[in-house]
């Protein structure tokens, strides 16, 4: 977002509170501070435990995007920028993974960057992705705005890698 400075030779009180109340307006809409953010997910046991350590481990900044704060305080959330790339841990399975669902689709689009797994579904307005084969799903969406929107994912592989096991790391004894 650029900023403009402009300088008025007015003395009159009246448009200088009308342009620090504009101002004031304008700076709240561009922050993720006192947005609703997205909907926590509900995990629990294992998933809440790993998401949990997943919000701990994540960086500060995501696509040069400063790691923002939304009214609704959760473990399980987490957004950068505005507009704001969010992050849910411990969402549901995505219908494309279920057998029997209407959206099941085997062939469904993966992609693999950094060692994470991640499902790819492209939105109206930027793409979805979803962690596979880890112990909790990992949902992250990306507004079209930071376009290549895949671009983001680089800098969430090392938090998920060293937070979120996978599902073989469990089976093996090796996950957290």
């Amino acid at each position: 977002m650029r900023r403009r400075t402009a300088s008025s030779r007015s003395v009159s009180i009246a448009p200088l509170a009308a342009v620090a109340a504009l101002a004031s307006l304008a700076t709240a809409a561009c922050s993720v501070t006192d947005e609703a953010g997205p909907t926590p997910p509900s995990p629990s046991g294992r998933a809440a435990k790993v998401c949990r350590s997943l919000h701990g481990a994540l960086p500060e900044r995501v696509y040069d995007q400063r790691r923002g704060r939304t009214d609704q305080v959760s473990d399980f959330t987490a957004v950068w920028g505005d507009p704001a790339i969010a992050l849910r841990c411990g969402v549901p399975e995505p219908p494309v993974f279920t057998p029997g669902t209407e959206e099941y689709n085997p062939t469904a689009e993966v992609a693999e960057v950094n060692g994470v797994s991640w499902l790819v579904e492209k939105r109206d307005d930027g793409y979805r992705f979803v962690t596979t084969d880890r112990v909790a799903y990992v949902e992250l969406t990306v507004p079209g705005d930071y376009g290549p929107e895949a671009e983001v994912l680089p800098d969430l592989a090392d938090a998920v890698k060293r937070t979120v096991p996978t599902v073989r790391e469990t089976e093996d004894g090796a996950g957290n």
